[in-house]
């Protein structure tokens, strides 16, 4: 299953822009596209906190470039499997740089999200019951 995201929603950027700035971001001709909805939501929350000016899209480049880095210096094989995760790791680290949330903060929102990932029925989606 691939979903896809609007090329639109990703700031100031055309197709050619974005896979330029992020090499590689799983894209065809219509934008980025996603193998799981969590891909999505991860994707959705960098452009949020982009476009609140918590930090900028080369700040966030960085990140994510650092992070991909180290996940091969780690001994990622690097297939584009894992480009997600990578993707989701770099966003808490640049939250925890901008200090966004505080480490305990971060904790609890990831707990409270696979707390509530465990009690969802498959191929439903994830609803948090409570807001910290």
């Amino acid at each position: 299953m691939n979903l896809k995201c609007d090329q639109n929603s990703v700031p100031l950027m055309s197709l050619d822009e974005i896979r330029v700035a992020l090499p590689g971001l799983p894209v065809d001709d219509e934008g980025p596209v996603f193998a799981a909805p969590w891909q999505a939501q991860a994707f959705a929350m960098t452009l949020a906190l982009h476009e609140r000016g918590l930090f900028s899209w080369n700040e966030w480049a960085d990140t994510l470039s650092q992070t991909i880095k180290q996940a091969q210096n780690d001994g990622d094989p690097d297939t584009g499997e894992t480009y997600y995760q990578h993707w989701l790791a770099a966003l808490e680290r640049i939250v925890k740089l901008k200090k966004l949330l505080d480490t305990a903060t971060l904790a609890q929102r990831k707990q409270d999200w696979a707390d509530a990932a465990s009690h969802t029925p498959h191929g439903q989606p994830i609803v948090l019951n409570h807001a910290r």
